[in-house]
């Protein structure tokens, strides 16, 4: 047999090839994730390889010190120049000369498994639109009088095999001079996101020792959140997040369609403000990260409906009103230039995340592609917490999914001591059910209000409100502790037996904390808090005991609590409230910024994003504004936790107190007015 057996590890492909084979050839034959960005010249060092000599009894395999070539002159000069780790080879230089086992390390592996924690241990194939590519182009030729740019044409055609280029006019004024100073030698950054035709993005002059990266953007109606992200091995280089601009002009999205409807020119100004913001977002994180604008060669967006209209320039009125249609629900791909981004590369391209419906967006989509319910063989509810919650509910058999206007009370927006999350906010609260007696955590220090150094530790901010997971940990520890009943009435200091529950008017609030002795503000939680929050989780619910009526079942196998709000709400306290169906609190987790990890995954892989385009047509959209019983459903679930649904495994872990603040008579008797 003159063919030698070749097994690359880890990945376990195998296959013959006549002596002389390059491990490069015979890794690109064979399907292996071995990297290369000069083609095999040797000059990128990206496709380095370890042999591994002796006997594999599980492959059948014996592997001599000769089983490849020895060392040829350039891998002696990029040895004596750059280093090569003890052992290896590089793949385009090493031939093969008899059977052989090369193991392919993690940083030579282009479409390598990266599992990040913010990531909610997603796995993402590293599959990227952008690539960089070293191109050796003929030098021109009087007597063939064809231009610089279809003989790069051509090039890339031999070379790498991309049949059809273009490139935007900035590129071509950068051709002549980069081809030249490379004496012939470039290396083009080349988008093929979409099938067929590729598009030169950059070019730069010999081989460029540089990187590419790509943003990846969850633009919320609240927040921006964005992550840099190199696009040759997925890792985030820096992330930042910002308010979003258009807060201004409105808390909730319906506040911004109102403003759009009711100013000419409203939504162009929502649209300057958060592209202004977007674009600040970058010139931050290049700064950060040490890199150039030009670096940043692609965009990843993921946004709501009207968030994706606003983005996009498209006036969002049609989608304040039934039927709410969108301009497109489909993925897009534009360019950079397009939204008029200028803090980075000017041929950056832009791929935006299909919508499901009018009011179930492309960050629903995200989330979907971060969760797959898809391929659950559980049903799991997937809950996307925010100012306008999206909800889906799936397995195998089928996904569905609704947006619930949950409004912005669960980011402290309409709560009478609610702030942003920000250093000094309560977050985590506990009440003793006995005393009454509350204790609290504020951001920016790990230690409870009655741990010995809590003043100390919060010198520089002080105790400035409450955020969004300290209301709703106050509101259920309230339940838990009976100040509150299940109508969610908040009992006098008579009928709790604390002075912590004060009058003010013809109703009762509960002070969490009183600053004033050092200039700080009192926080009390007042009966309109109560409603507030009563309001957004019965909405929470409603949306998702209508996609469980859809599916005709009464209960869910697990929930997910996906957002950045998700990951610091407590299960335990999220279901006293009633926020979600019930289940066992240990069946209940939290994916985090599912919709962020949705955006990274489709901007590290094409193949993701042709993914999450099929996996939003079979979604079922449910519009919970017609369904007649979503007024039902919201009604039983003002209640805390709810009126009719019994809670069994909540009660198991916990002990709702049967108080009642509003009797017809007797101790629990209050005034009504007349």
């Amino acid at each position: 047999m003159a063919d030698a057996l070749v097994i690359f590890t880890p990945s376990g492909k195998r296959g013959r090839f006549p002596l002389g084979t390059p491990v490069l050839t015979a890794a690109r034959q064979l399907g292996v994730d071995l990297d290369s960005v000069c083609g095999g010249r040797g000059i990128c060092s990206k496709c380095q390889v370890t042999p591994q000599v002796g006997e594999f009894s599980k492959h059948g395999v014996t592997v001599s010190a000769d089983a490849l070539s020895p060392w040829n002159a350039v891998e002696e000069r990029y040895d004596r120049i750059r280093g090569l780790r003890e052992g290896r080879r590089l793949g385009c230089q090493a031939k093969v000369e008899g059977d052989v086992v090369i193991d392919v390390p993690p940083e030579s592996q282009v479409h390598r498994q990266v599992v990040r924690k913010a990531a909610s241990d997603v796995e993402m194939i590293m599959d990227p639109a952008t690539h960089l590519h070293f191109v050796e182009v003929a030098e021109p030729d009087m007597h063939e009088p064809r231009g610089d740019f279809e003989r790069l044409c051509e090039a890339l055609r031999e070379q790498w095999q991309v049949e059809k280029v273009t490139a935007s006019l900035p590129v071509l004024a950068r051709l002549q001079p980069a081809l030249r100073r490379g004496g012939w030698q470039v290396t083009v950054a080349l988008w093929r996101g979409d099938e067929g035709v590729a598009k030169i993005i950059d070019i730069w002059p010999g081989f460029h020792e540089g990187r590419i990266y790509g943003l990846a953007i969850d633009l919320g109606s609240t927040t921006i959140a964005a992550h840099l992200t190199d696009l040759r091995n997925g890792t985030v280089k820096a992330s930042a997040g910002a308010m979003n601009p258009q807060i201004r002009f409105g808390e909730d999205l319906m506040s911004r369609v109102s403003y759009a409807m009711m100013n000419p020119g409203g939504d162009q100004e929502m649209t300057q403000a958060v592209r202004a913001a977007i674009d600040g977002l970058a010139r931050d994180l290049a700064t950060e990260a040490g890199i150039g604008a030009r670096d940043i060669v692609e965009i990843v967006f993921v946004c709501n409906p009207v968030m994706h209209h606003l983005l996009l320039g498209v006036d969002p009125v049609e989608l304040g009103q039934a039927p709410f249609a969108l301009a497109t629900s489909d993925a897009m791909s534009l360019e950079a230039r397009d939204l008029g981004f200028a803090q980075v590369n000017e041929g950056c391209q832009i791929y935006v995340l299909p919508c499901i419906a009018g009011h179930v967006g492309a960050d629903a989509a995200a989330v979907a592609l971060a969760e797959r319910p898809d391929r659950s063989n559980d049903l799991v509810l997937t809950v996307d917490v925010g100012t306008n919650a999206e909800i889906l509910l799936g397995d195998r058999s089928r996904v569905l999914a609704c947006s619930s206007p949950t409004g912005p009370a669960f980011e402290g927006a309409q709560i009478s001591s609610g702030q942003r999350a920000a250093p000094g906010a309560i977050e985590r609260v506990m009440i003793d059910p006995i005393t009454k007696e509350p204790r609290f955590r504020v951001i920016g220090s790990s230690l409870w209000s009655d741990e010995a150094g809590f003043a100390e530790s919060i010198s520089t901010t002080g105790v400035t409100g409450i955020c969004g997971s300290g209301i709703i940990e106050v509101v259920a520890e309230m339940r838990l502790a009976g100040l509150l009943d299940a109508g969610g009435l908040i009992g006098s200091a008579e009928q709790t037996g604390t002075a912590r529950c004060e009058l003010q008017g013809r109703t009762s609030a509960y002070l969490l904390h009183d600053g004033t002795a050092d200039g700080g503000p009192r926080i009390l939680i007042t009966q309109g808090d109560i409603r507030a929050i009563q309001l957004a989780k019965s909405a929470l619910y409603a949306g998702a005991r209508l996609l469980m009526d859809e599916m005709q079942v009464d209960h869910v196998d697990r929930v997910t609590l996906a957002g950045a709000f998700g990951a610091h709400i407590s299960s335990k306290h999220a279901m006293v409230l009633g926020m979600i169906p019930d289940v066992p609190l240990d069946r209940v987790r939290s994916a985090g910024n599912a919709a962020g990890t949705g955006a990274r995954i489709a901007l590290c892989s094409v193949a993701a994003r042709r993914e999450v385009e099929g996996l939003v047509s079979r979604i079922t959209k449910i519009e919970t504004a017609i369904e007649p019983r979503f007024q039902e459903h919201f009604v039983a679930a003002n209640a805390i936790p709810h009126a009719s649904d019994p809670f069994p495994n909540l009660l198991t872990e916990v002990t709702l107190p049967h108080v009642s603040f509003n009797l017809a008579g007797g101790e629990g008797r209050r005034r009504r007015g007349r």
